[in-house]
């Protein structure tokens, strides 16, 4: 099993690899955990390092997530906002870093909207106080940030709570990831010439849907190409409907190469 620092064979000094962990919307489908994103780089002054980040922790993700790294080789989680299919897997990490039988583990960021901390103090019925602080360093989103040779911008996005888009950076190569959220100008500027734009899908064109939620395929295609993004990756398609048709209304208008995300995909970007 890789530990902290190991490197996985793929894993560029030229860029970023990311893994689908989970990318089934709004819950758990039979397919796919709910989000979850697995970001990894080296960098040229430390290409025997590898580092890894978490993007979002939804139901049933930390299970996968094992298949494709040591979760106690994470470097940092990024929570878009904290809707139970984006953050509620992270009470069992705080279990396996908390109990494991190595040891309590060092502590590592999370970063996420105001009230990160305390929302999962209760969700895993903790008091407030200390929560999972003694786990996790608890950050909030507002500036730009740095862990290894990761660059992170947030953006926030349009959603019934607060929520972040991200632009994550690393070896000359951008990763936008929309997180949940309805139309938005912010998204044509954490996805302006992002080497891939993995935007999230959940409604159909031509439904009547409410607003400030979600984006249909059509929405995500056309904001990838106005933003000039090189590669779409349409994610967080519900259960409920059929994913390969609301892939097909976003790579109808978007012109350059398209993916729906699925389970163990593997972008090197």
């Amino acid at each position: 099993m890789l530990r902290q620092g190991d490197v996985t064979e793929d894993v560029p000094t030229d860029g970023m690899l990311l893994t689908v962990i989970g990318c089934s919307g709004s819950y758990p489908g039979p397919d796919s955990p709910a989000s979850c994103y697995l970001v990894q780089a080296r960098s040229p002054e430390e290409p025997d390092r590898t580092w890894s980040l978490v993007l979002d922790m939804g139901n049933g993700a930390l299970g996968l997530l094992q298949r494709y790294v040591d979760p106690l080789a994470v470097d940092a989680v990024l929570l878009s906002h904290l809707h139970a299919d984006h953050c509620v897997d992270m009470t069992s990490y705080y279990v396996l870093r908390k109990y494991h039988p190595t040891g309590c583990q060092p502590r590592i960021p999370v970063y996420g909207p105001k009230g990160t901390a305390r929302r999962l103090a209760r969700a895993y019925d903790l008091p407030r106080k200390p929560g999972m602080r003694e786990e996790f360093i608890f950050r909030t989103y507002g500036r730009t940030f740095t862990v290894g040779p990761f660059t992170v911008e947030s953006f926030e996005v349009d959603h019934p709570v607060p929520a972040y888009g991200m632009r994550i950076s690393a070896n000359g190569k951008v990763l936008a990831y929309s997180g949940d959220t309805g139309p938005v100008p912010a998204l044509h500027d954490l996805a302006t010439d992002a080497d891939l734009f993995l935007c999230e899908a959940s409604f159909r064109h031509g439904d009547d849907n409410p607003p400030s939620l979600h984006l249909t395929g059509v929405e995500a295609g056309e904001y990838a190409a106005k933003a000039h993004a090189a590669r779409l990756v349409v994610t967080h398609i519900p259960p409920w409907h059929d994913g390969d048709a609301i892939y097909a209304e976003a790579e109808a208008v978007f012109p350059g190469p398209c993916d729906r995300a699925a389970t163990g995909a593997v972008y090197r970007i």
